[in-house]
């Protein structure tokens, strides 16, 4: 099949466009809330932009009836700062309860059962249940037109200036172990998935067997 985006001419019960581009990174993104308060959210439009020096960016519509830029975007650029946590498999549940509070008075970590654990270069907290954070200094908002007002979405890049690994997250070769931490990425739809196998590619272009998590997988 082939459809123009900007004319929706797919004949589907449901646009594609978001299954097309899988599986995407959650990225759990905390904020503070006039410097007090805890706001954590998470994006699934979200990656990793560079490396030297590192960059990240998440990016969300307003989907609200009064059109506002959700709070984290909001929270990122009053405060110059916002932190990404990763969300892994065991921590889903909190992951999607974090999604759905709208109000901005409530502290989502505090409302989910959360620990916040404190960064060393920027005053937004961490999650502390989260295996990997990255502390980062707002760069800039790109604002991308959408047809309608609910569909402009604000692309908010950070330039990463610390990053915390748990201990416990590392192999015995000094490599992460995604396949026992199991980060959940964003399929199309309503789906989710999450890291249990990798297959390493060698120098030479051989692709070997793949290996699976430890607690069956596939």
């Amino acid at each position: 099949m082939f459809y123009e985006p900007d004319k929706g001419d797919h004949g589907l019960p449901r646009s594609p466009l978001k299954s097309c581009v899988v599986p995407r990174p959650i990225g759990w993104i905390t904020t503070l809330t006039d410097g007090i308060r805890v706001n954590l959210a998470p994006f699934s439009l979200f990656n990793l932009l560079s490396f030297d020096p590192a960059y990240v960016m998440f990016s969300a519509s307003t989907h609200r009836p009064d059109f506002r830029r959700k709070d984290s975007i909001v929270n990122a650029e009053r405060s110059g700062e916002f932190v990404y946590n990763m969300a892994t498999y065991d921590l889903r549940e909190a992951v999607m309860r974090t999604g759905q509070i709208e109000d901005s008075s409530v502290d989502e970590m505090k409302a989910v059962g959360l620990t916040p654990a404190p960064s060393r270069l920027v005053k937004t907290p961490r999650v502390a249940e989260s295996p990997i954070s990255f502390e980062c200094r707002h760069y800039s908002t790109i604002t991308l037109p959408g047809h309608t007002p609910e569909s402009t979405h604000y692309v908010v890049i950070g330039r990463v200036v610390g990053v915390h690994i748990a201990d416990s997250a590392f192999r015995a070769d000094g490599k992460i172990d995604m396949e026992r931490i199991r980060p959940l990425a964003r399929m199309g739809y309503g789906d989710y998935t999450c890291v249990e196998r990798l297959f390493p590619v060698m120098p030479t272009g051989e692709v070997q067997g793949p290996h699976y998590a430890r607690d069956g997988g596939h």
